[in-house]
């Protein structure tokens, strides 16, 4: 029983011909221009729902992968480790005018997952931003690795929780990596999708951690673990959201996707009450009923602080409010008729313990050293 965010990877983009702008100097550099054009076109087909290649073709293009997600990965990673031997040889150009009116040519546009359709009846399509920096490009391309990441993740969870965390993970890094070595490099103020935030990179992160917390959790009630251990490690995956929501609250100016923060909102009330769940089942084994009597008691009152507002979220909110809700039935009737404990007062319960073991698994670009050389550059 989990609630899920899904379509962050629903984003669209506008096609770019790298070759049609940049000058180059030598064959050499042309050849990867139109290289880099290629690898784009793969991804613009993909995520602009152009290609119209077979299941079939699909897979055998791809080497026998039948999963869409790690086929788009695969289109991802073969167009990364160019467009950053690109902007690695602009770099090197150093200040060039001419190459910085050659990239404001190139109109680097991206829509966002996070924005409504620029039109009521979605006749003109979403909105795009367009930003005149590369950097705008390889943050937006890893943006959409990572919730593709993200998504294989979901997609291999209800048969592989451990290599679903392990995807999380890298998630996770991809994102670290997006808010601190990318985005802070775009020159260009003004408008950006969410997308392009760092403060939206690093809240991901967070979000894929939580998540890893959270298939790592399952995981432990599949071995039949202590409740007092998958308490905890439930209650690590709430402090993953309070960090996250602290987060969405410093940048609200920024980053302010609703829907995310709903969701954010309603994971952590949902793990709060797996984790007091559990806690309340590890106290009646020790033979403290009465004290679990009382945390279950707190946890149903505190479910009641927040709702999600999405209908599908709010029915798994439901079911677990239920489920503990006859937890306590059960145990308020074995105490009146066996134990006879007393039901301390909520401020004298025992505090919930967190046990936090997923970590980022750091993204490592692919480092690719050729030398691009352009006209009339010095």
């Amino acid at each position: 029983m989990m609630i899920c965010y899904s379509g962050l990877a629903k984003l669209k983009t506008k096609p770019i011909v790298y070759q049609d702008v940049l000058i180059a100097n030598n064959s050499g550099t042309l050849q990867q221009l139109k290289e880099l054009s290629s690898k784009r076109k793969a991804i613009e087909d993909t995520i602009n729902e152009n290609s119209h290649l077979t299941e079939a073709i699909a897979r055998e293009v791809h080497g026998g992968l039948t999963s869409h997600c790690e086929q788009d990965m695969q289109k991802l990673e073969h167009y990364m480790p160019l467009l950053e031997n690109l902007i690695h040889s602009v770099n090197a150009e150093g200040n060039c005018a001419q190459i910085t009116s050659w990239i404001s040519n190139l109109r680097i546009r991206w829509s966002s997952s996070f924005t409504t359709s620029s039109n009521i009846f979605n006749v003109k399509g979403p909105k795009f931003y367009q930003v005149n920096d590369l950097y705008f490009e390889l943050g937006m391309i890893l943006f959409l690795y990572g919730s593709i990441l993200r998504e294989r993740a979901l997609e291999v969870l209800s048969s592989d929780l451990v290599q679903s965390a392990t995807i999380f993970r890298r998630a996770a890094g991809v994102f670290k990596y997006v808010a601190e070595e990318i985005l802070t490099h775009i020159c260009q103020s003004g408008d950006r999708p969410p997308e392009a935030m760092p403060c939206t990179s690093a809240i991901m992160s967070f979000i894929c951690l939580a998540e890893a917390q959270a298939a790592t959790a399952r995981k432990a009630e599949e071995n039949n673990s202590s409740g007092g251990l998958i308490a905890k490690l439930h209650y690590g995956l709430v402090e993953f959201l309070d960090e996250t929501i602290k987060m969405l609250q410093l940048n609200g100016k920024e980053c302010k996707p609703a829907r995310l923060l709903d969701y954010v909102l309603s994971c952590k009330t949902l793990h709060k009450l797996k984790c007091d769940k559990h806690r309340a089942d590890g106290l009646k084994n020790e033979g403290r009923i009465g004290v679990a009597i009382g945390v279950v008691h707190r946890a149903l009152a505190n479910a009641k602080k927040y709702v999600p507002k999405e209908e599908s979220w709010r029915s798994v909110h439901r079911q677990a409010v239920g489920e503990l809700s006859e937890v306590l039935r059960r145990y308020e009737h074995e105490n009146e008729f066996v134990w006879h404990e007393k039901i301390p007062w909520s401020d004298e319960l025992p505090l919930p313990q967190c046990a936090k073991i997923v970590s980022v698994i750091p993204h490592q670009p692919q480092q690719w050293e050729v030398k691009l050389s352009f006209k009339s550059v010095q």
